[in-house]
């Protein structure tokens, strides 16, 4: 073996290493925490800020209830899933693209996982915990993206209002 394959085989090992499995065992933990970055459905929230829970239930029949959400732009939430199940399942926040681009590497890789603020991994009969500021209007998704979860139809959509949409038709209105 010459320098160049040794040297790309320790780099291989490093990333495998980066990379946590997506099975059935309990997510590695960071050794850090989690940074916030602002994606284009909203930023990590702090749970100070919360101001309402969300349950969602994650079923075996691959759906959530509810599959939809309504939250008005800035508002922070507490998603909490509740795995009701008796197989692993998780909630990722994104967008329809977003998804359907993880979901198909998660069929070619079924072992990637990583952690990031809007994504919650469940193991059967317990909860996960999402908090998530919602600082952009739009609709948005969210699905579970376990190989075979997100192709069998288990997603649901995340409708934020426009926060001056909700001023507008306030105004000009008379008690």
């Amino acid at each position: 073996m010459n320098w160049s394959q040794i040297l790309a085989v320790g780099a291989l090992a490093g990333l495998a290493a980066a990379v946590h499995a997506h099975g059935d065992d309990a997510p590695a933990q960071n050794a850090g925490p989690v940074q916030r970055e602002q994606t284009a459905w909203g930023i990590g929230g702090d749970a100070a800020s919360v101001r309402r829970t969300v349950e969602i239930r994650m079923l075996d029949t691959m759906r959530y209830t509810p599959d939809r959400i309504d939250v008005q732009e800035g508002e922070t939430i507490r998603l909490v899933m509740i795995n009701t199940g008796q197989t692993r399942h998780e909630l990722v926040i994104g967008t329809k693209k977003g998804l359907e681009r993880h979901a198909a590497l998660m069929q070619k890789f079924p072992n990637m996982e990583h952690e990031e603020p809007y994504m919650a991994h469940v193991a059967p009969g317990t909860t996960g915990e999402i908090i998530w500021t919602f600082n952009r209007a739009g609709d948005f998704d969210f699905g579970c993206l376990m190989p075979g979860h997100y192709e069998a139809g288990m997603a649901g959509t995340i409708h934020v209002a426009r926060a001056d949409a909700l001023r507008s038709t306030s105004k000009g209105k008379r008690p």
